[in-house]
């Protein structure tokens, strides 16, 4: 028979493990609702401002941005991986460092140079625990990444693709679909030319990273430009701006992705404390029941001997 003592013990043990897992549900919830806030309003100005800048691409005008035109030899390829500094959000963190050590695996087999910046403790613990250099390392991103960090970030690869340092830019990061679903993907941001209008069986509507297209672009039809007071000044402005909005959208992305996993993670491990709560509770009053038995079998047992 288990002991009593120790049944009580465990069973104060998972309560209060339950309280703090429930606590960091009701955090994460918290977290995710102001994550997604924010992700929202960067959603509309970061499509816009990338379908301008596609249809800049495809407006025919002679004036371009480097940032535009892809390198005629893919030598060299640098990959950005954002995952989480903290645990206890389910397979958040080992979804993206697989993806991104899947995609390495792929540029491996054709070239051998470009650079891995990790953002995330967990994930710089993974990479460097597969045996993976890491040229740069980013611990300083939770749940409200700041635009100005990420400006940094987007600037040092912007100078890296335009002095031809780097010929493609690829980012490994957990995509917002919806509160139900979140995809690990590794998305190619430069060249701009590699970006893609959605089709109509894409579901723009529930995918904030995608780009919608317009009726006219759906048409195939041109958009006509006017520029003042340059072409070259307003791609100048323009195309590290979309750039910049693009890899903030990737961030934001994650941080919310990172919450609604620790919320899901939580939630399942507080369930699961009540649940072996009420089967310790269960085996606790087996085991107190039979011994309060045994004590009245014994005081009978007395009882008889004496008389």
């Amino acid at each position: 028979m288990a002991n009593i003592r120790q049944l009580d013990k465990r069973r104060k043990s998972v309560k209060n493990i339950r309280k703090i897992t429930r606590t960091m549900e009701l955090i994460s919830t918290g977290r995710f609702k102001k994550a997604m806030d924010r992700a929202s309003a960067a959603t509309d100005y970061t499509k816009r401002i990338t379908a301008i800048v596609q249809d800049l691409a495809k407006s025919g005008t002679e004036v371009s941005h480097p940032l535009l035109v892809q390198h005629d030899k893919i030598d060299s390829i640098d990959m950005l991986v954002l995952t989480a500094n903290r645990g206890l959000c389910g397979g958040y963190n080992g979804s993206v460092v697989r993806a991104a050590i899947a995609r390495r695996a792929e540029i491996k087999q054709q070239i051998e140079s470009g650079e891995i910046s990790v953002s995330g403790k967990r994930g710089i613990s993974a990479m460097r625990y597969a045996g993976i250099p890491i040229e740069k390392s980013y611990t300083e991103f939770d749940d409200k990444p700041s635009f100005s960090a990420v400006a940094r970030i987007a600037d040092d690869l912007i100078e890296r693709y335009i002095t031809g340092k780097v010929d493609r830019v690829d980012v490994a990061y957990t995509r917002f679909v919806s509160s139900s679903k979140q995809v690990a993907i590794v998305e190619t941001l430069l060249p701009f030319s590699s970006l893609e209008l959605p089709t109509a069986s894409t579901p723009t509507a529930s995918t904030p990273g995608s780009v919608e297209a317009s009726s006219d672009g759906a048409s195939g039809n041109k958009e006509d430009y006017e520029f003042l007071p340059s072409a070259s000044a307003i791609l100048e402005e323009v195309v590290p701006a979309s750039f910049r909005a693009r890899l903030f959208k990737c961030f934001l992305d994650a941080a919310v992705s990172e919450q609604i996993a620790r919320m899901v993670a939580m939630k399942s491990a507080t369930e699961n404390a009540g649940d072996i709560i009420k089967s310790l509770s269960r085996r606790y009053n087996r085991a107190r029941q039979s011994k309060i038995t045994q004590e009245i079998m014994e005081i009978i047992g007395g009882v008889e001997a004496l008389g």
